[in-house]
């Protein structure tokens, strides 16, 4: 393909921006050659600055769901910039999608909108420290919940990409209190739990880890987490910014049918703009300034134009439909890509949930980050760059997620596999 224009942009931007990238993972530092630059995008496809057209399984990192630039979310935007972009002050929108949150998620009973996931999750955070009046949180191995300094331990998404889990600049005593335990481990939280019986203020997980990857939970572990923090009088908070209104209308605790005591929320909320968002029981919310101790602000929060926008894009899969047609393609993508490489001889496991996917370069199953690091990365660039030149746009990183959006069609997936195929059978 040609890139002349991305990489004249890319030199450019180099000069003015660290890395040249306004976020770590597009640098594609860890697949090698420069980023390309997209102007346009519509339903399943982007197209770059040069004009290359691509079938997009990032879809700008989950948010797209309905495809690029569906026509509701693009008239909603436009509607509400036309009566101002911000207003510091509250507005209707921000009320409808609080209301349309707490009747979509049942173990949601009061919200608060921020944003970005970072911000919801570290917000969640200080709530349940200051409900329960604990200091220790658990998170897990792979789990990527925003660049939050007690949060950036053993984490996933850009991190793990280039092989450094935690970061420079944060203090050791600022993650004093966060403990890392292995994902689906029920041992290493017992342990955890016995030598700090009154010490957890909570547990916070993706319930589907789609930042180091894509692993689900094995049966019975989410159960599991929920009935060890009610004993002990932790509070279970399920990180839902990736998989919130996308694995089901209620999230992930919808699929598995668990009830946190917490919930964070994100891309797919603010259909395309930056949206975070944080809930749960009442009377842990209540807690939150102007009505309890633990503060919580930001001046943008429930912003008119993203608020516009996310209820666009939720109105829209109310509307019906949308779910089956985003799990069924996840399933002939599956069972395609599984063909395709077995065909080619190339060890591969593809783990799917929904519309949430990814293929391992490794032949064992993948339940955990250990697992997902046995991954051959050297054969992951190459098939990142072979899908590239087919006209296929994968996340540059062996430990991202990808996702389908309900503009994609069965011939988007055809069309997929056989490049696949072809890239599969040159490794």
């Amino acid at each position: 393909m040609n890139r002349v224009q991305s990489d004249q942009l890319f030199t450019e931007a180099l000069q003015y921006i660290p890395g040249g990238v306004n976020s770590p993972v597009r640098a594609f530092r860890a697949v090698g050659g420069n980023p390309f630059f997209v102007n346009r995008a519509s339903g399943s496809r982007i197209w770059d600055v040069d004009g290359n057209e691509l079938i997009d399984y990032v879809l700008t990192w989950g948010p797209a769901i309905l495809g690029h630039a569906h026509p509701r979310i693009i008239a909603a935007v436009k509607a509400a910039a036309e009566l101002g972009t911000s207003f510091g002050i509250p507005n209707p929108h921000e009320v409808t999608m609080a209301r349309l949150i707490c009747q979509w998620v049942p173990s949601v009973q009061k919200v608060r909108m921020t944003s970005s996931g970072t911000e919801a999750c570290m917000s969640a955070i200080r709530l349940a420290r200051g409900f329960t009046k604990r200091d220790k949180i658990i998170k897990f191995d792979g789990c990527y919940h925003g660049h939050v300094d007690s949060l950036l331990v053993r984490a996933g998404s850009g991190a793990l990409t280039f092989g450094h889990p935690d970061s420079a600049g944060i203090p050791a005593a600022f993650t004093q209190h966060t403990i890392v335990a292995p994902y689906n481990d029920v041992a290493a939280v017992k342990a955890i739990f016995a030598a700090n019986p009154d010490g957890i203020a909570g547990i916070i997980i993706e319930p589907v880890p789609g930042n180091a990857g894509l692993y689900l939970p094995q049966p019975g572990y989410l159960e599991f987490l929920r009935e060890i923090t009610a004993a002990h009088g932790a509070l279970l908070i399920f990180d839902e910014v990736m998989t919130g209104f996308r694995l089901a209308r209620g999230g992930a605790q919808e699929r598995f049918q668990i009830t946190p005591d917490l919930s964070t929320f994100g891309k797919v909320i603010g259909g395309g703009l930056p949206v975070g968002a944080f809930g749960g029981r009442a009377e842990i919310m209540d807690c939150l300034a102007p009505l309890g101790p633990v503060y919580q602000a930001g001046t943008l929060s429930g912003n008119p134009v993203a608020m516009a926008a996310g209820l666009a894009n939720l109105q829209e899969l109310l509307a019906g439909g949308a779910y089956e047609h985003l799990e069924a393609l996840g399933r002939q993508l599956q069972s395609g890509m599984q063909d395709a490489a077995r065909s080619a001889g190339v060890p591969v496991t593809f783990n799917t949930c929904g519309s949430m996917f990814c293929g391992y370069f490794t032949d064992g199953p993948v339940h955990n980050l250990d697992d997902a690091m046995k991954s051959d990365r050297n054969r992951f660039k190459r098939f990142f760059h072979g899908m590239l030149e087919a006209g296929v746009y994968l996340a540059p990183s062996q430990f991202e997620a990808g996702f389908l959006s309900t503009a994609h069609s069965p011939a988007d997936i055809d069309k997929t596999v056989s490049a696949a195929a072809r890239v599969l059978r040159s490794l």
